[in-house]
């Protein structure tokens, strides 16, 4: 039987969310504030009125619902093509014989250690020659491409310690390996699917280098947030707006991926049906 935890871990728990909790609160009380108030920090105490100025303002000023719906575009679908493609991928190269599979594996393994940045101009460059410039898929191709060295390693882990006899009996049942992916293998895979999911799309919401180059007349959210912040005006009250705008959308994804995480989490004895 497991007793309780010592006081102090309660303690440790509850001052880092304090920490955690202070910069959303201020950015929470920013964006309702005036700016003359909030000149000197947020938690000035001096004079205190709200008002939702900056609210409407970030609304009628700056294209805020054009940009959400471009990142919600964007990031739906480079995480569904993730989510589809990385374990067709990874179930290839657990369960399938081919030429070179240990060698195309190292090959996208190795992709880990390329940063972004280095394949910016010649990416660039192709782009611009195919007249690919300013169209969404210039950056949902890299999106999707750049995410399979973690993407199929994460799922290949997982399918490692899948029940090989679930396979072996497909086999002998007649399924082919499509019909093996898509009838054992993908229902009995949401887990690490699901992780995959979270993690594509908190990077491609939040994404900004690509966006930035590619995209012209599209604009996501964080292209939208650098325009907003400018570069003489202190207009911290319309970068809070921005900033919790930005920041609504992934956190509630994340909720609705979480729970779905956790029944995938489950489901791992494998079924035929």
């Amino acid at each position: 039987m497991i007793g309780r935890p010592p006081a102090w871990i309660a303690i440790v728990a509850w001052v880092g969310c304090l920490f955690w909790a202070i910069p959303i609160l201020g950015i929470l009380i920013t964006s309702v504030r005036p700016p003359v108030e909030v000149v000197f920090g947020w938690w000035s105490t001096a004079k205190i009125s709200f008002t939702l100025e900056a609210w409407t303002t970030i609304w009628t000023k700056y294209p805020l619902a054009k940009g959400i719906l471009v990142s919600a575009e964007l990031a739906g679908l480079a995480t569904l093509g993730t989510m589809l493609l990385s374990p067709a991928a990874a179930f290839a190269f657990q369960f399938l014989k081919f030429p070179f599979r240990r060698t195309l594996l190292v090959i996208i393994i190795n992709a880990f250690v390329l940063p972004q940045q280095v394949i910016i101009i010649p990416l660039f460059q192709l782009w611009r020659s195919t007249g690919m410039i300013d169209n969404i898929l210039a950056v949902l191709i890299p999106y999707i491409g750049l995410s399979f060295a973690w993407s199929v390693f994460l799922v290949k882990n997982f399918l490692e310690d899948f029940p090989k006899d679930l396979i072996e009996a497909a086999r002998i049942d007649g399924c082919g390996a499509l019909s093996t992916f898509f009838r054992i293998v993908l229902p009995n895979s949401l887990s690490p699917i699901f992780a995959v999911g979270i993690l594509q799309f908190l990077f491609c919401w939040n994404a900004l280098l690509l966006p930035l180059l590619f995209l012209r007349t599209q604009t996501p959210l964080p292209v939208l947030f650098v325009s907003i912040a400018g570069t003489r005006d202190m207009n911290f009250h319309l970068q809070a707006v921005a900033a919790i705008v930005t920041t609504a959308v992934p956190l509630a994804i994340f909720i609705i991926f979480q729970r779905q995480f956790a029944t995938g989490s489950m489901n791992r004895s494998g079924s035929k049906e």
